[in-house]
Order: C-alpha cells, then sequence, then structure tokens
C-alpha cells in the first residue's frame, strides 16, 4: 500500500506490518538521510474516512527504545508527501512508546537504522494532530527547484540539437525551430516564476 523513498536509493516498497492498522520501514544509514518521501502505491487506497500519520524515529544512541516524531499526513487526496528529517534528533518527541508504534524494533541490529512509520487512523484526528514544525518542506520552494531543473533540462536537451543554417539539409518532414525562441521562452518562464511561483495556475 506504501512505499519510501530516499534520495539515490532504490525505492523501498518492503514495509513491515506491524499491527492490522500500521506498518513501518527501516532506513539503514540514517546518518545519510536528509529528505524522505512517503506515498501510496495506488493499488490500495485508504478506507473511507482514513488517512496515515507518517511518523520517524532516529535509532536511541542509549538503547531506550525509539521516539517516534510526527512528521505529517498522507491521504487519499494528498498520496505522497517529502518530508525534512536532517533537522530532527532522537529523543526529540518525548517519551519512548508515546507514539502508535511503542518499541518496535529494528530488522537490523545495527545502531544507524532509522524507521519510517505509517498508522492508518481517522481523519478528524489526523486534523487535531501537530507534526513536528522542522519537517515540513515548503512546497513553493521544492516547485520553484523543479520547474528551475525542469527548465534547465529542456534548455540544454534542445541546445544540444543545435545547428548553424551552415550546417542544415534540407528534411521535408523536419521542422526547425530557432534556439532564439527556446532561449526567449527560458528567459521568460525564469521572470514569471520569480515574480509568482503559482502564475501557471491562472
Amino acid at each position: 500500500m506504501f512505499g519510501c523513498l530516499v534520495a539515490g536509493r532504490l525505492v523501498q516498497t518492503d514495509a513491515a506490518q506491524v499491527a492490522s492498522d500500521k506498518f513501518v520501514f527501516n532506513l539503514p544509514d540514517c546518518d545519510s538521510v536528509n529528505h524522505v518521501v512517503v506515498f501510496m502505491l495506488g493499488t490500495v487506497p485508504f478506507p473511507a474516512g482514513t488517512g496515515g500519520a507518517v511518523y520517524f524515529s532516529f535509532p536511541d544512541p542509549e538503547g531506550g527504545g525509539p521516539v517516534w516524531q510526527l512528521l505529517g499526513f498522507i491521504t487519499n487526496d494528498k498520496p505522497s508527501a517529502i518530508f525534512k528529517i536532517s533537522g530532527l534528533r532522537a529523543g526529540g518527541g518525548g517519551a519512548a512508546g508515546a507514539h502508535p508504534f511503542g518499541a518496535v524494533p529494528a530488522s537490523s541490529a545495527s545502531p544507524s537504522v532509522a524507521q519510517v512509520g505509517v498508522s492508518v487512523e481517522a481523519l478528524d484526528q489526523l486534523a487535531q494532530q501537530i507534526p513536528v514544525s522542522s519537517a515540513a518542506v515548503s512546497s513553493v520552494d521544492s516547485f520553484r527547484q523543479f520547474t528551475q531543473k525542469m527548465l534547465d533540462s529542456l534548455y540544454n536537451f534542445a541546445s544540444s540539437f543545435a545547428l548553424t543554417q551552415a550546417q542544415m539539409t534540407p528534411n521535408p518532414t523536419e521542422t526547425f525551430i530557432p534556439s532564439s525562441c527556446v532561449q526567449r521562452w527560458y528567459e521568460n518562464f525564469q521572470r514569471r516564476m520569480a515574480q509568482n511561483p503559482n502564475y501557471w495556475k491562472t
């Protein structure tokens, strides 16, 4: 039902079901993880009126059991979310076992294995919970970064096919677009995004 993604790693779909409504992913080598994406696979929706509370737990270096910190939520209407975990620290979320997962053992004895948990809960309960503020990732900043990368990719791709008029050979099946048009579009899009990141919605 769920997937978990850390940048530079393969997608994980191997969540351990620790209760009928609770699922846990193990994240090895957690010291190198800055952000984590949790998403629905699209094969099974949440039951009507429910969603998923997403929790994170660093390994406890003192062996007192994991402390679960609420990152945020996913629902059928918002099937994926990205969370920043680099600012979180073990022991920062309350007493061990205070959250729905309690002391879930990691599948590895390594002290560098963190865990991400998804707890299926009623939507009205989710609305009353407050995630740790440092886990929020600005959607505007993320979208701006995405569009900038997309613009760069399109411009670089199109420019790689650029030819001078002397290099062109007649081809009646091909349409040619001056690279200056792509450059102008690129600059206009950047300018509009800088003025209003949501301008494309109008």
